[in-house]
């Protein structure tokens, strides 16, 4: 599998790696009817992808934190929908990133979490 951020290969793989598929509507025009019917206006299609790593070393939490710190970014992905590897722009919400252990005067992160939402 190969993923990269901005062209760069990143800087860890994750331990978990997800790919939603998200139905957005129209949320003025998507309505049910009184006998529970849906009247649906899908707007677009869009990809969330849900990452996180075990045990890394702070250097490399430190390159995957910067390597997503822009507004936006493109990412490069397996996409099981379409079959190949995809190329999206996305942004990243909140980075929960708990520490593990200071271990031989480094530090040792686990547990972080990235969710990425297409734009």
């Amino acid at each position: 599998m190969e993923l990269k951020i901005d062209g760069q290969v990143i800087a860890s793989y994750p331990s978990q790696f997800t790919v939603t598929t998200m139905d957005l509507d129209d949320g003025d025009s998507t309505t049910r009817t009184a006998d529970g019917t849906l009247t649906r206006d899908r707007v677009a299609v869009k990809r969330q992808i849900e990452m996180q790593w075990g045990v890394i070393k702070w250097s490399i939490m430190s390159a995957l934190l910067q390597s997503m710190s822009g507004v936006f970014f493109d990412f490069t992905y397996p996409d099981p929908m379409t079959g190949q590897y995809e190329t999206k722009t996305f942004y990243v919400g909140n980075r929960p990133a708990p520490v593990a252990v200071s271990k031989g005067g480094e530090i040792l992160w686990s547990g972080l979490k990235v969710t990425l939402t297409e734009r």
